[in-house]
């Protein structure tokens, strides 16, 4: 991961965050509230993989004293992902909450809780910032809850699972279909209706149908 500083730079070149430059030496000393809200764009501007949606509102508390300026983010909201064991859309809620500290000095500098930036910079980009708190919300694993995943997803699946156990499918097959055992047992809500224009089922179809035809 880069570091703030270098991810600094590369966003005075693309200048896709300027609604995030925080104006520093304009701060007057006290308390400051600022608030943003994060949807898709955002995610997309970050080129990341793993959000394909979001709802999120951030709350950044400037606090200025003594030539310090103390930042604290709360982020709070929903992001949509996709579930490692059906592939359909998951919406996770998150909440996180983010301090450091910044102050100027010669260059850029940064410790775990300490940002140093250039006297000749009259603002501060913290889109980084809100991004990481975001991201470091997530659970690393993506699942629905037990009982909740597409169910026809799933039986195509296990079906998979089942006929071709041995062949080069069979390690990605059985990510996806990890803890699945469980929920046979899990309450179940309607049938969901299985979208016949999703790329990701024409594919598990396509990998059903040559199992069948190799039976």
């Amino acid at each position: 991961m880069p570091t703030f500083a270098q991810f600094f730079q590369s966003i005075i070149v693309v200048g896709k965050f300027s609604e995030f430059r925080l104006p520093l030496k304009n701060i007057p000393e006290g308390v400051q509230e600022i608030e943003y809200h994060l949807g898709k764009q955002f995610f997309v501007n970050m080129e990341s993989a793993d959000i394909h949606d979001a709802d999120l509102d951030v709350r950044l508390t400037v606090t200025h004293k003594h030539d310090i300026y103390n930042l604290v983010f709360r982020v709070a909201g929903t992001v949509t992902l996709i579930c490692d064991r059906c592939l359909d859309d998951l919406i996770q809620p998150i909440e996180a909450d983010y301090e450091i500290a910044v102050k100027y000095g010669d260059d850029y500098s940064e410790t775990d809780d300490m940002l140093v930036i250039p006297e000749s910079d009259n603002w501060l980009n913290v889109s980084y910032m809100i991004f990481d708190t975001a991201s470091l919300a997530i659970p690393a694993k993506h699942v629905h809850p037990l009982g909740k995943c597409n169910r026809a997803m799933s039986a195509l699946l296990r079906k998979h699972r089942a006929t071709k156990s041995d062949d080069e499918d069979s390690e990605l097959t059985e990510r996806l279909m990890e803890e699945m055992d469980s929920m046979e047992s899990a309450p179940i809500d309607d049938e969901p209706e299985a979208p016949s224009t999703d790329s990701r089922w024409d594919a598990l179809k396509k990998i059903a149908t040559s199992s069948s035809q190799e039976e």
